[in-house]
């Protein structure tokens, strides 16, 4: 198996040196990827729109997405050490290409496919190592506190992006300053993975599956749901977000950012155990019930510290939403395809970016921000019933536990498909003779 640290006691310590060491590399990674935030300034920099930005979003993360194909089975095949380190010199190639390209080209789109290509492979590989630290019923927990250290690294990339971009006049210069950072913090990621990463045993699955076949046979179907719903709140944040902030005469995210890390940061450590009381399906419509007020805080903002009621929301729902979504789909695959599972939830987040960030884009053109974030918010709002409807008498195994006292054990959902709970049958004196006889 690729991890077979996943087979400790429930009980017994995850967090051990080798969590720290990724916990820190993950820092530096997503310090890294909050300076390229401004890539929307960058392409208006270069002479793109709105539209332009959003097209080159979705054409990298098309790239991304059938990179992803391989990847997983790469990652099961040939181990986590390996995949992760040819991710890293994927990244530095891409990000080197961001660093030279001064025209409105097809080098724009390529850097942009590499970079991306790169980068999430290095999330997904890195997040499956994170994993196999954990048994299966901590696993939500430990990616909630690995995640942790994302919002860190968020802090530390807001703050400097802001820095540079008021030590710099807008121009070439900036951009490669902003990119070449980018490259060394990347670097820096990878020289960690090979120091965490030397001693980690791996076995090739006895029976290579292929692809489809996993998904038909493990994916949750209800999870396309909630990930199409993240993916477009990942394109409100994180594309689009700085020229809103830009058209409304903000001149920089920092305190966004800041107040957005915090309360992510604040609430991985004070919910990491919320999916064992409430249940991952229950804490996903709660992240985006708050994703909703972001939307709707967004719309009034005219100073840098409006944005601070929209930043601890959309803090508090990614808190929630990308730890359950990963332990949740991700846990639907056995062991040995852990790294399939997981690429294919990082590559479902994604499709939702890819799906919505060029219509969103599309529609600051037309129509500007403000009735953008309206039609946005009235998608989320009917996602996030449907998906409330859809789940909620579902009992999540995270909750095993705490409830295998009070129900049979065919009454728990099993991982995979979607499968509503049956209700408990009354211990009634027929029912206990049906039994009987």
């Amino acid at each position: 198996m690729s991890h077979p640290r996943a087979h400790e006691e429930s009980l017994g310590e995850i967090y051990r040196c080798a969590f720290w060491l990724v916990f820190i590399a993950n820092l530096f990674l997503c310090a890294a990827n909050t300076l390229t935030f401004r890539f929307a300034e960058f392409i208006t920099f270069l002479g793109g729109s709105d539209e332009h930005t959003g097209r080159i979003v979705a054409v990298g993360l098309v790239a991304s997405i059938f990179w992803r194909a391989f990847l997983g089975q790469a990652i099961d095949r040939f181990g986590v050490r390996n995949v992760w380190l040819f991710s890293t010199v994927v990244y530095l190639i891409g990000t080197w290409m961001l660093v030279t390209t001064d025209q409105l080209n097809w080098q724009i789109y390529a850097a942009r496919a590499i970079f991306i290509i790169g980068i999430s492979s290095m999330f997904a590989t890195a997040l499956s190592f994170v994993q196999g630290l954990a048994p299966l019923d901590r696993r939500t927990e430990i990616i909630g506190t690995y995640g942790a250290s994302g919002f860190l690294g968020m802090i530390c990339g807001a703050q400097l992006g802001d820095y540079l971009f008021s030590i710099y006049p807008a121009g070439g210069k900036l951009f490669q300053v902003l990119f070449g950072i980018t490259l060394v913090l990347g670097a820096t990621h990878g020289l960690l993975a090979i120091f965490m990463t030397g001693r980690s045993p791996h076995a090739r699955p006895d029976v290579v599956l292929p692809m489809h076949s996993l998904v038909i046979r493990y994916w949750p179907r209800v999870a396309v749901l909630a990930t199409t719903l993240m993916g477009l709140t990942v394109a409100i944040s994180t594309v689009f977000l700085t020229r809103y902030a830009t058209e409304r005469g903000i001149t920089g995210l920092r305190l966004f950012f800041t107040v957005y890390a915090v309360t992510a940061f604040t609430m991985r450590l004070t919910a990491r155990n919320w999916s064992r009381v409430m249940g991952r399906h229950r804490l996903i419509v709660l992240g985006l019930a708050s994703q909703l007020f972001a939307f709707l805080a967004l719309l009034p903002v005219s100073q840098s510290w409006h944005l601070i009621p929209s930043g601890i929301c959309f803090g508090f729902g990614q808190a929630l939403l990308f730890p359950c979504i990963v332990s949740l789909c991700s846990g639907a695959f056995p062991e040995q395809y852990r790294g399939t599972g997981t690429t294919l939830t990082l590559s479902a987040i994604d499709m939702g970016t890819m799906v919505t960030a060029p219509v969103m884009g599309w529609l600051i053109d037309q129509v500007g921000y403000g009735p953008m974030l309206v039609l946005a918010s009235l998608v989320l709002v009917t996602g996030a019933g449907m998906y409330a409807l859809l789940t909620w008498r579902i009992i999540d195994s995270d909750m095993r536990p705490a409830v295998s006292t009070r129900l049979p054990a065919a009454a728990m959902v099993q991982e995979g498909p979607l499968t509503l709970t049956p209700e408990p049958v009354p211990l009634t004196p027929v029912a206990i003779a049906a039994r009987v006889g």
